[in-house]
């Protein structure tokens, strides 16, 4: 595998939101004005019109001059001057009679390479004659006129350089468009675009993000993709870190947020505890629960942490303060809260219980806005789909359940485990679902179809535990066993790819962060052990 493991940098620049304020009148300008160029570059100038047109400015004007400004630049190079002197009969830049100058002394000179002294001579008293005062060197006009008499036009002073008609061509052009680039830059505001900028903006993330990556490559990627961040492909094969401190089993483990730099765990303790990742430090127990924490959830930007308890209640804890305190706490159900789960809109959270109910509650008010019952016996996990509109749990009656949020009406029930469900999973494009049951197994599922289209098996879920598995990066599938190993399977063969050995007690479950290139897993031996890829160490299947 050709990547080398490295630190994660503390200190590096985050790309956060005070980076620049994407708000701000000028970056907004900025962002439309590469957005432009871009579109204009791979030839959508249907698009570009559009946008012109949203953004008020000119666009017809504009695209006209662009043809206009080609045809010139062919003209010149081809020495067509009398379509040069046609086109600039309505002036092409500011300085437009400068410019004109600078056509005219093309052409006087043309005439004297090829020795047509008498056409040189009327065209010099004709047109250059009274533009005469914008020459660009002091004694040029007097070169000129010395010219007529001299064996070569490298003979006059002003002229000892010139590049012969092909080069003083291209020249003229290369004249034409830094005058046309440092007019676009004052039209903007001094705005000037470098060229292919959103190419090289891009760029510059992806490089961020694969010399930022916990797995260093040793030879430069190739990305395929701008979707999503990247990520190095590795199986985690060894224990970073082993977390102590809970005093009785951890039932539930998550990274925090989508940079996962700390973990939560939750305890039958009664408490959760924060932890640094990198470190393995305690950073905080957050206490208030009167029974054990079933299952955690956290809000995509790290600033909140939902726990379910065994007390009847579901408390919301605000980690943007120093010391994380219990912010909301959720009641409505009867008995143990097994599941809890942040709707992608993070002001609302789904819960499922002993009590048989699933709940959508608003957190800001603290209400139960909806009660979904159909379940036979206890619910085990509740989720969302991404898109937010539909809940899914899962339930010790061997049925997992679609719910519709709006109506409230289950609109689908799967009813093939032969054992009770402990766990339901969504990917992050809500394509499959991955479940887990008493019956054994993991299951994969097309959520379209409703078919299953693999089983994944190894691990042991058998007895009263809990035992849950998840999504991870690149199609693997990660998750818990009561033999005390972590499974990682391969989502496309059902394969078993690595289990992880260290656990001295039955693992609950196991999560992934693709930030941290990292796999945490909580057991009941009290630990939670993060894994990650040695490339010192073998695999072991």
């Amino acid at each position: 595998m050709n990547t080398q493991h490295t630190e994660m940098h503390s200190s590096y620049v985050r790309p956060t939101e005070d980076i620049f304020n994407a708000n701000d009148s000028r970056i907004k300008e900025d962002i439309i004005g590469i957005i432009m160029q871009y579109l204009a570059d791979e030839g959508y100038h249907a698009s570009q019109a559009v946008l012109y047109d949203e953004t008020n400015v000119k666009w017809k004007e504009r695209e006209e001059r662009t043809i206009e400004v080609k045809r010139l630049k062919k003209a010149i190079l081809d020495g067509d001057w009398q379509e040069v002197e046609k086109l600039c009969t309505k002036p092409v830049v500011k300085n437009h009679r400068s410019f004109l100058y600078s056509i005219y002394k093309q052409q006087y000179l043309e005439y004297i390479e090829r020795r047509e002294i008498q056409k040189a001579f009327t065209f010099l008293n004709k047109r250059l004659k009274p533009l005469e005062h914008l020459q660009t060197r002091p004694n040029e006009f007097k070169d000129l006129c010395y010219l007529l008499t001299a064996k070569s036009i490298h003979e006059a002073p002003s002229f000892k350089n010139w590049e012969g008609i092909m080069g003083a061509r291209e020249n003229l052009v290369d004249q034409l468009q830094s005058m046309l680039d440092f007019e676009t830059a004052d039209r903007n505001g001094n705005r000037y675009i470098p060229p292919n900028r959103l190419l090289t903006l891009l760029r510059q993330a992806v490089a961020y993000q694969i010399e930022f990556s916990r797995y260093h490559p040793k030879v430069a990627p190739a990305v395929n993709s701008l979707l999503e961040n990247y990520t190095s492909f590795v199986i985690p094969n060894a224990t970073k870190r082993t977390l102590t401190g809970h005093r009785r089993n951890i039932k539930c483990v998550e990274f925090i947020g989508e940079e996962g730099r700390e973990i939560v765990s939750g305890s039958s303790d009664n408490t959760l505890r924060i932890w640094g990742t990198e470190t393995g430090e305690c950073h905080a127990i957050l206490e208030g629960h009167r029974s054990r924490i079933w299952d955690v959830s956290t809000t995509a930007q790290g600033g909140s942490v939902a726990s379910a308890s065994g007390d009847g209640t579901v408390k919301i804890w605000n980690l943007k303060d120093t010391l994380p305190l219990c912010a909301t706490t959720l009641t409505g159900h009867s008995g143990d809260v097994y599941s809890t789960r942040y709707h992608p809109n993070e002001s609302h959270i789904v819960t499922g219980g002993y009590d048989k109910t699933v709940r959508l509650f608003d957190i800001t008010t603290g209400a139960t806005v909806k009660t979904f019952s159909g379940h036979q016996l206890a619910v085990t996990k509740t989720i969302f789909n991404p898109l937010g509109n539909l809940v899914v749990s899962g339930s010790k009656d061997n049925t997992i359940k679609f719910w519709d949020i709006v109506s409230g009406l289950c609109i689908r029930t799967i009813s093939s485990h032969l054992g009770e469900v402990t766990s339901v999973e969504m990917n992050s494009s809500g394509t499959y679902l991955l479940s887990s049951s008493k019956d054994n197994s993991n299951r994969l599922w097309d959520v379209r179809m409703v078919r299953p289209i693999q089983k994944l098996k190894g691990h042991q879920n058998t007895s009263k535990n809990f035992i849950r598995a998840k999504f991870a990066d690149n199609n693997l599938i990660v998750g818990g066993s009561e033999n005390g190993i972590v499974y990682i399977w391969d989502q496309e063969t059902g394969e078993v790819l690595q289990k992880l050995r260290g656990h001295n007690g039955v693992v609950y479950e196991a999560a992934w962060n693709a930030k941290q290139g990292m796999l945490a897993s909580c057991s009941d031996d009290q630990t939670v052990k993060v894994w990650y890829y040695d490339e010192k160490m073998p695999l072991d299947t």
